[in-house]
């Protein structure tokens, strides 16, 4: 249905006023290879794209009253959240990203990249990248922020990014920000939004104490605040570990070895010194958005919502 109402608007663009500043912007860049071109003229004419869908072709007979539904809506869609969305996710274990990350990406439709899966698949797709952070790794060293930026940039050129990406996990420190900032404007992009989720820390110790996850998906559960559908408890309350599955796939769920009480001060304090320069480093740029995770899940969300719309 995307694709039909996109094919009427690819028609009714080439004789708009909106072709006229995209051809111009494509004339400019020339000189730049068609990556780069394609990269930077591809937005306008996609947006304008929409928009004449939405404009011109929910009126017409080539186009169904569902499709001028779809149009709108995504119309409205890349109206609030464009341009290209490259995220940052921060926030302290058990704030809730495990949560709302896989909702904002199902809702900008664009990809959440772990360093660490992205790591496993460079290693497995013996790219030059990843050979060299399998050499690194079976010489018991640890990867460094070069190969690590390597692998985001392999990553970040595959075509689920091309309308952006979100980054959970990296970066850790100022440095790898630095490194990732120069390696983004290398390939024409830059950070769009930095949301952190905050959560005191007097609050996160029952959170992270009672989380269940699934390894696969990272799909999270709570024994208090939100459990799986097959959770059983015994005689104390506490519950039983083979009821512990997901409500998608019946897999057992599994709680990882740090998520108690002693491990998540250390985990916090890291957390905090690494993370404020972090932010810092992005504030200048008017891009950092604080939501207050400390709330019911909606309440989180619709911050989640407002913090990612254009400034």
């Amino acid at each position: 249905m995307l694709v039909s109402t996109l094919r009427i608007a690819s028609r009714r663009i080439a004789s708009s006023s909106l072709a006229r500043p995209a051809l111009a912007s494509a004339r400019k860049l020339t000189t730049q290879s068609a990556s780069q071109t394609e990269t930077k003229v591809f937005p306008l004419l996609f947006a304008g794209g929409l928009a004449l869908a939405a404009s011109q072709v929910a009126g017409g007979k080539e186009t169904t009253s569902n499709e001028s539904t779809d149009a709108k809506a995504l119309e409205e869609k890349f109206a609030t959240f464009w341009p290209r969305n490259i995220l940052i996710l921060f926030g302290p274990p058990g704030c809730g990203k495990g949560t709302h990350g896989p909702k904002i990406e199902g809702l900008l439709e664009i990809p959440q990249l772990s360093t660490g899966d992205m790591l496993r698949a460079a290693v497995a797709a013996k790219t030059e990248v990843g050979l060299k952070a399998k050499a690194v790794m079976a010489a018991g060293g640890l990867v460094s922020d070069d190969i690590v930026v390597g692998i985001i940039r392999d990553r970040i050129r595959e075509p689920d990014c091309k309308f952006g990406f979100i980054l959970d996990g990296f970066p850790r420190t100022l440095v790898q920000a630095q490194a990732l900032d120069k390696m983004l404007a290398e390939e024409g992009a830059t950070v769009t939004k930095v949301v952190e989720l905050k959560v005191p820390d007097s609050i996160l110790e029952e959170r992270i104490c009672g989380r269940w996850i699934h390894k696969k998906s990272g799909r999270s559960y709570h024994v208090k605040f939100a459990p799986p559908k097959s959770m059983k408890v015994d005689a104390n309350g506490n519950p039983v570990k083979d009821s512990m599955t997901d409500d998608e796939t019946g897999e057992p769920l599994m709680q990882r070895p740090d998520d108690t009480a002693t491990a998540l001060v250390k985990r916090l304090a890291g957390y905090h010194e690494e993370t404020v320069p972090i932010l810092e480093h992005y504030a200048p740029n008017g891009i950092v958005r604080t939501v207050n995770a400390n709330q019911s899940m909606d309440g989180v969300w619709q911050e989640i919502l407002k913090s990612m719309e254009r400034s």
